[in-house]
């Protein structure tokens, strides 16, 4: 499997890894600069060299992948008999120098309801590395035309059409996902919320809507759901940044992105 593939691979898998290169080499040296070297924390695809520099490099790759706030670092080779690295000695009689670039997991997040609201959030979410569901019962609101706007996206965008019950994507999502619910009918909005409370490794829960939406909510949740205050409390509701009060469409997309952008930094310990 080439670099390229590897990389391809952990982002599939949301695995953190790094990617490993040759960055200069001064006279002998196992690999030319360009070689590349993809770790991940199980395994590793290609090669920079062998012995002790691709050894160093995996420990210190490895290292970064639970460091939170990793940054690209470069590390330096000396390749001669008077050096005894970490795994041994390598004295072809140059230099090297490696550069390791953190791949971080993309973040995820789930839209239920691409009305107006969440076209709006969807537009603002696209310009960004991460995988974003699209969910809605109504076809229209998914229709290629509808959707054009998100056709240069850098995200990774899924489309769902769920007719019957939307609430069974929640079980077709990767772990740390995180749901936002804007759906047009209450009824659905609250049986998301009832399904997302029961689905394990869920990222965070949001609903949109007012205080009187959710006091109902809540009481339904409780009596009918049998969820405790701890599992409710789990949904934040309003979503978006408080200070932020317009009801515009768009203005309440920009509040809720930018409240999820500091949720990705809260969820991963400051994590890129």
């Amino acid at each position: 499997m080439n670099w390229i593939a590897a990389v391809a691979r952990l982002r599939g898998r949301r695995e953190a890894g790094v990617l490993v290169t040759v960055a200069t080499v001064r006279g002998h040296a196992p690999r030319k600069a360009g070689a590349k070297l993809v770790v991940g924390r199980t395994g590793t695809w290609g090669s920079i060299g062998g012995g002790n520099i691709e050894a160093v490099a995996i420990d210190r790759a490895r290292e970064l992948i639970d460091t939170p706030w990793a940054e690209p670092e470069l590390m330096d080779f000396a390749l001669n008999d008077k050096v005894t690295g970490r795994h041994g000695v390598q004295c072809c009689g140059g230099a090297v120098t490696v550069l390791l670039e953190p791949l971080p997991v993309r973040p995820a997040v789930a839209v239920f309801g691409v009305g107006h609201v969440g076209l709006e959030l969807a537009r603002i979410l696209a310009r960004h590395d991460l995988d974003l569901h699209l969910i809605d019962s109504r076809p229209d609101m998914l229709v290629a035309e509808r959707l054009a706007v998100l056709d240069d996206a850098v995200a990774q965008v899924h489309i769902h059409h769920t007719p019957l019950l939307p609430e069974e994507v929640l079980g077709e999502l990767d772990p740390g996902t995180h749901v936002l619910i804007a759906t047009h009918d209450h009824a659905e909005d609250a049986a998301l919320c009832d399904a997302a409370l029961r689905t394990p490794g869920l990222g965070s829960i949001g609903l949109i809507g007012s205080a009187a939406k959710w006091a109902r909510f809540r009481q339904r949740l409780a009596k009918e759901g049998g969820h405790d205050d701890a599992a409710i409390d789990r949904i934040k509701t309003p979503i978006g940044l408080p200070d932020i009060t317009g009801k515009e469409p768009a203005t309440i997309a920009v509040s809720v992105a930018a409240d999820l952008l500091l949720t990705f930094q809260k969820a991963d310990g400051g994590n890129r």
